[in-house]
């Protein structure tokens, strides 16, 4: 078992990795930039040490500040939370070359995942059901030209490298190709550092359903059934729930099991989430694999019991499936997700500023994951989720209702916030009616999202 794991993050994600740390006994310690120094969260740790400025790359994304410190304070694990450096290859590669172990799989999965078109080559040599793609997209426009007219239109130009939604653009006719693709280029080399893209087929009105796995390091992997994030702006999730919503039980049983079957062979070895689209038709057809904890990992906690940060830190040291969590789980209820943010409720553009006044409700069952507190500042340099709110219920409509008592609980000044929208969407015919799909807030909204 670990002794010292240092959480190599900020914000919810940080408090939600040292409370499992403290419910464990584990010493933890946490690292802060400038814009964080005061943070609620770092009371919750055993030591905290500081890792420069605000901007991410001085400080969060600082692999050889970040590597000191483990050095320094002596810890023998590394819990990357999400986001920043959880699904680098080469960090979790040098924290292994230091002498610690990196709390997710195995680096060569990193790799093997964290490249979109090599992803859908090793999951479609191992059976997983694919929508037509392209491998990298070479300069020749010509050759772009082919390629697309194979595929067919409508299309989707997205980056290799990264995620978010960010450079993804669609192309529904051969015209609009080629400036697309140079601008989902540009976006991705600005935002991951990599321009390589690829296209994809455009399944219009699609679900995004995604399956939650764990494996361990003796070859046994199992699955903890689906979330659905259809409801997204700019193809970031905003609402997650679990199970998914009008979706027939075999079907989504049928697909967690072939993934996890499928992920088993492979021998994966920790916590993991197959993103899958699913068409109007009902052919599920493979999106992508995140190798790390999911921001929405809470909904499936609420309706299986299981505590995923702990059976991940229980996995990464090693031990058995069995040992991390219960492995006879069963579906109890629904959990619905709702994120929070500083951003503008008419067009999702973020709003930082100060929270003169920050009070989430406090309701027996509902679940707040926040790294704020009253007084504290939203930078511009980080992504301005204030909080999760996590409700779970007996069935679907009484944990709308209840999350909708939830966000309207909310005290928040100094900052435009997202509940607004929030309300609008839940309360809204097509989501009560859980007939998903991701553009569902543009048709509730009448205005892109």
């Amino acid at each position: 078992m670990f002794n010292k794991v240092l959480v190599a993050n900020r914000g919810a994600v940080a408090a939600r990795v040292l409370s499992a740390l403290n419910a464990m006994g584990i010493a933890s310690v946490a690292v802060y930039s400038e814009a964080d120094a005061g943070a609620p969260y770092l009371a919750l740790a055993t030591q905290t040490y500081a890792i420069g400025a605000a901007p991410a790359r001085e400080s969060y994304l600082n692999t050889a500040q970040l590597l000191e410190v483990v050095r320094h304070c002596g810890a023998d694990g590394v819990h990357p939370g999400y986001g920043f450096l959880a699904e680098s290859a080469e960090f979790a590669q040098q924290v292994v070359d230091h002498g610690s172990r990196f709390i997710g799989p195995a680096p060569r999965w990193l790799a093997a995942m964290g490249h979109k078109t090599q992803a859908r080559a090793l999951a479609a040599e191992n059976g997983m059901p694919m929508a037509r793609g392209s491998v990298v997209l070479p300069e020749d426009p010509e050759a772009i030209a082919i390629i697309a007219a194979e595929i067919g239109y409508p299309l989707l130009v997205k980056p290799a490298g990264g995620g978010g939604g960010i450079g993804m653009l669609p192309v529904r006719e051969a015209a609009g190709l080629l400036a697309a693709v140079e601008r989902s280029r540009s976006m991705a080399a600005r935002g991951f550092g990599n321009a390589e893209v690829f296209l994809e087929q455009l399944i219009e009105r699609p679900r995004h359903v995604e399956f939650q796995v764990l494996g361990d390091q003796h070859g046994q992997l199992m699955h903890f059934f689906e979330r659905d994030c259809s409801t997204q702006r700019r193809n970031q999730k905003v609402i997650e729930e679990a199970p998914a919503p009008q979706l027939p039980r075999p079907q989504a049983l049928a697909m967690a099991d072939q993934i996890a079957a499928i992920l088993q062979k492979m021998g994966y070895d920790n916590i993991g989430t197959v993103e899958m689209l699913l068409s109007a038709n009902g052919e599920f057809c493979f999106l992508e694999m995140n190798t790390r904890l999911q921001v929405e990992h809470g909904v499936t906690e609420m309706i299986t019991g299981v505590d995923l940060v702990r059976a991940q830190i229980l996995s990464a040291a090693g031990l058995p499936l069995s040992q991390c969590c219960d492995t006879q789980v069963k579906i109890s209820g629904h959990a619905i997700q709702a994120r929070v943010y500083a951003e503008d409720p008419k067009n999702f553009y973020p709003s930082p500023g100060t929270l003169t006044v920050f009070r989430p409700p406090q309701i027996p069952g509902v679940r707040i994951d926040t790294g704020y507190a009253e007084g504290r500042v939203v930078t511009p340099h980080y992504d301005p989720l204030l909080a999760k709110v996590i409700v779970h219920a007996v069935d679907r409509d009484s944990a709308i209702t209840q999350l909708l008592e939830a966000l309207r609980g909310f005290e928040i000044v100094g900052v435009k916030h997202n509940i607004p929208a929030l309300l609008n969407i839940l309360d809204s015919a097509p989501f009560r009616s859980g007939q998903l799909h991701t553009g569902i807030i543009g048709e509730i909204t009448g205005r892109p999202a």
